[in-house]
C-alpha cells in the first residue's frame, strides 16, 4: 500500500512522539486486504526505528496487534485502520510506546482498578465518524489494564462475520462474546456500563453558581465561555459535550473554518471551555427546573444544583417516526446515520424516510452503496434544495414516494420491509427491504421542563431577542429554542447572547 503523502507527513510527525519500542504482530493471507494491510504495516515500520514487525497467528486474518516487546497489550486491528480509524491507529502506537493518554486521572484510576477479564470486540466501518471514539476508548483501556483486550473489526473486511452476528449498525461492541452496546460511547459511558461509575458525591454539596449552563453543545460551550470571561462563578452540566455536533460528519459552513468534522469540533468545544474557570459536570442529565430562592436544577442522580441564573442549551435530537417496528428494530435494520451504517447495506434494498435536505442527501449517498433506495416523504413534494432533488431524480436505482404516511416497519429478528399509506387514495402498500434510515428532522430536548416555562407546541422554548425565557433569570439558546434556524454558528451566537443577558440580569438584580 502506498500511503497518501498527507497521511505519510502526519505519521512522520506523530511517530516522532513515540517514547518506547513497539512490536507489530501480523497475521496475513493471500487476499487483497491482507496485501494492503501488510503494505501499511511495512510503511509504518519503515518510518520509525522504534517499530518492529513479526509474523504471528492471530484469531482473524488479516489482522495485526500492537504490543510492547515481550508484553501483549491486547490491542488488535482486524482490517486496515485508515479512514476515520487512522487516528485510532496513531493513538495506539503512541500509547503502547508509553506516551501518556490525555484523559483525566479519575478515568485512569477507574480503568486500572477493573478486576477480571474483559475481551471487547468492536465492529466498525471506516466511514463511521462515531466508531473511533469507541475504538480509542477500548484501546486505551487495554493499554492501562492487562485484563482488558480489544479488537477493532472492519465490517467490510469480515462480511461473513458481520452477517452471522446480525450486525446492522456500527459501532457494535461485544464483550466476552455477548452484545455489549451500540452507537457512540465515550470512555466514561463504557466504564459506567461495566459498573465503574464516577463518584458523584461532590454534586450534592456544590455552592450556588452565578450562571449555570445546562447542555454542552455549541450554544452551551459558547455560553459557558462568555459567562466565565466575566469573572463570575460558572458551571456547565451536560449529558455529553458537543451534543448533536458529535453525530455530524462534514461541517463546511462554520465561518472561518473551511472544513471540520463533528467529533473534532466537539472535542475543541470542550477543550476551549476547559481553558476557563468553569465547573464542568459531564454525564449528567437534568430532570427538573424550579425557581425558589435560587433557580434549582435537579439531576437524574438526585443532586440539586442552585444558581442565580440558568442558561438552557439542551439542543435537539433526531426525531423518531413513532410507528410500530421502529423501536423494536433499532440497530437491526432501523438506522439514523447513513455515513456510519450505510456500508453494512451494500447490495441491499433500503428506504429513507424524509424528504428534506437530510433525507435526500442520505438517499443520494445510499444509492451508491445499496441495490435500491426508496424515499418516503409525507409532504406532497420533496422539500430538499432543488440541486439535491435534481441529483436524486437522476439516479436509476431510486424510487421517490411523496404524500405517503409511514405505517409500520416490519420484520422478525431484523427488518424485512416497510408499510405505508397513500394519502390521496388511502391505499396501504408494502415494500420489501432490509434497512430503513430515518431522516425526519429534530425534536428539542425540553420534555423535562414540563410547564415551568413557555414552550411552543413542538417543544421549543420561547425566547426574546436577548435569549430570555418566560421565567425570570432563566435564559436559553440553540436548537432547544424557537429561533428560526438550526445551525452551529447560530447556536454559538445565541449562547453568547444568553450569557451576556444573564450577566446583565445579575447586575440589575
Amino acid at each position: 500500500m502506498v500511503l497518501d503523502p498527507e497521511i505519510k507527513s502526519q505519521l512522520n510527525q506523530y511517530l516522532g512522539l513515540m517514547e518506547g519500542d513497539v512490536l507489530l504482530k501480523v497475521c496475513a493471507g493471500d487476499d487483497q486486504v491482507s496485501t494492503d494491510m501488510l503494505g501499511l504495516v511495512d510503511a509504518i515500520a519503515g518510518m520509525s526505528s522504534r517499530i518492529q514487525v513479526e509474523k504471528a497467528d492471530l484469531p482473524r486474518t488479516p489482522s495485526f496487534s500492537v504490543n510492547r516487546p515481550g508484553e501483549e497489550t491486547g490491542i488488535v486491528f482486524a482490517g486496515i485502520p485508515l479512514g476515520h480509524e487512522f487516528t485510532s491507529l496513531v493513538l495506539a502506537l503512541l500509547q503502547v510506546s508509553g506516551r501518556a493518554p490525555k484523559v483525566e486521572q479519575d478515568v485512569i484510576d477507574r480503568i486500572k482498578s477493573i478486576q477480571g477479564e474483559y475481551r471487547f470486540e468492536t465492529y466498525i466501518s471506516l466511514s463511521c465518524h462515531n466508531c473511533p471514539d469507541v475504538v480509542q476508548a477500548l484501546n486505551l483501556m487495554s493499554v492501562l489494564n492487562a485484563g482488558i483486550s480489544h479488537t477493532m473489526i472492519d465490517g467490510a473486511a469480515f462480511k461473513a462475520e458481520v452477517e452471522s452476528n446480525n450486525i446492522m449498525a456500527v459501532p457494535s461492541v461485544f464483550l466476552n462474546g455477548e452484545f455489549f452496546g451500540g452507537g457512540r460511547m465515550t470512555i466514561d459511558e463504557i466504564l459506567t456500563k461495566i459498573g465503574m461509575t464516577r463518584d458523584d458525591s461532590e454534586l450534592f454539596v456544590k455552592e450556588p453558581y452565578d450562571v449555570l449552563v445546562v447542555g454542552g453543545g455549541p450554544a452551551g460551550a459558547s455560553a459557558a465561555i462568555y459567562a466565565a470571561r466575566k469573572g463570575i462563578r460558572t458551571g456547565i452540566v451536560a449529558d455529553r459535550f458537543g451534543g448533536q455536533v458529535v453525530d455530524t460528519l462534514a461541517i463546511e459552513n462554520l465561518i472561518g473554518m473551511k472544513y471540520t468534522e463533528g467529533p473534532k469540533l466537539a472535542a475543541s468545544l470542550e477543550e476551549h471551555v476547559k481553558e476557563y474557570n468553569v465547573d464542568i459536570m459531564k454525564l449528567q442529565r437534568a430532570v427538573r427546573l424550579e425557581k425558589r430562592d435560587f433557580i434549582e436544577v435537579e439531576l437524574e442522580n438526585g443532586a440539586v444544583l442552585k444558581s442565580k441564573t440558568v442558561i438552557l442549551s439542551t439542543g435537539a435530537r433526531w426525531r423518531n417516526i413513532g410507528v410500530p417496528g421502529e423501536e423494536e428494530f433499532k440497530n437491526k435494520g432501523v438506522a439514523y446515520c447513513p455515513h456510519c451504517d450505510g456500508p453494512l447495506y451494500a447490495g441491499k434494498r433500503v428506504a429513507v424516510v424524509g424528504g428534506g435536505n437530510s433525507g435526500v442527501e442520505a438517499a443520494i449517498d445510499l444509492a451508491g452503496i445499496a441495490s435500491h433506495v426508496t424515499v418516503l416523504a409525507s409532504s406532497p413534494e420533496l422539500k430538499a434544495d432543488a440541486v439535491l432533488q435534481d441529483r436524486l431524480y437522476s439516479l436509476a436505482n431510486v424510487t421517490v414516494l411523496v404524500n405517503v404516511q409511514t405505517k409500520e416497519i416490519t420484520g422478525t429478528d431484523k427488518v424485512n420491509g416497510i408499510s405505508y399509506i397513500e394519502r390521496v387514495t388511502g391505499a396501504e402498500k408494502h415494500v420489501e427491504l432490509e434497512g430503513v434510515f430515518v431522516q425526519i428532522g429534530l425534536v428539542p430536548n425540553t420534555e423535562w421542563l414540563g410547564d415551568g416555562l413557555e414552550r411552543i407546541s413542538s417543544g421549543e422554548i420561547v425566547v426574546d431577542k436577548r435569549g430570555a425565557t418566560s421565567l425570570p433569570g432563566v435564559f436559553a439558546g440553540g436548537d432547544c429554542t424557537d429561533i428560526p434556524y438550526n445551525q452551529i454558528v447560530i447556536s454559538m451566537g445565541s449562547g453568547a447572547t444568553a450569557a451576556l443577558s444573564a450577566f446583565d440580569y445579575l447586575i440589575r438584580h
